[in-house]
């Protein structure tokens, strides 16, 4: 299953349309907080988690130290308001034109998981799924993208690395 989404031409069309669907939902997301104020939204999902943290079926909470980090960031809402909405609308984009789309996709799952370890379960395990294959495809998931020529510019000029001889090797 890894080598298959890893390097088939066919992985790489399905990858393209699961990460442009998925690329057009986190811009919409990031887009509506943008232009919505959504400062208020976060101020409410942090202090919300800080006040109804996760707990198990015994009634102990269960990622404590997530709950001290947010009590941490809750003076900060603005700013953080500020990365979720720019950073919901940045992986969005990426994950559209298939730029930087392993790192875009990672930090699609990184506010994915932050958002389920505050209890705010939505959209956010059908996310991970999809987006599981796509760090899981690795390069091939950005191939009908920009990655095309993105990624063997960085190998090159930034990692001094030797090129491939095809993309599709």
């Amino acid at each position: 299953m890894v080598k298959f989404l890893r390097t088939n031409k066919i992985a790489s069309i399905i990858l393209a349309i699961i990460r442009v669907y998925l690329g057009v939902l986190w811009t919409m997301a990031g887009w509506e907080k943008i232009t919505g104020g959504a400062a208020g939204a976060v101020k409410g999902l942090l202090s919300n988690a800080v006040k109804n943290p996760v707990k198990g079926p015994t009634g102990k909470v269960l990622y404590p130290w997530f709950n001290n980090m947010l009590s941490a960031i809750l003076p900060h809402y603005k700013g953080m308001s500020m990365m979720v909405s720019w950073g919901e609308f940045l992986v969005g984009l990426g994950l559209i034109f298939g730029c930087l789309t392993t790192a875009a996709v990672f930090f699609g799952l990184m506010m994915n998981f932050s958002y389920m370890l505050a209890g705010a379960i939505s959209v956010n395990p059908e996310y991970i799924f999809l987006e599981y294959f796509i760090i899981i495809a690795g390069f091939n998931a950005g191939k009908i993208g920009l990655d095309y020529w993105v990624i063997p510019w960085i190998r090159t000029h930034i990692f001094k690395q030797k090129k491939q001889s095809g993309i599709w090797d």
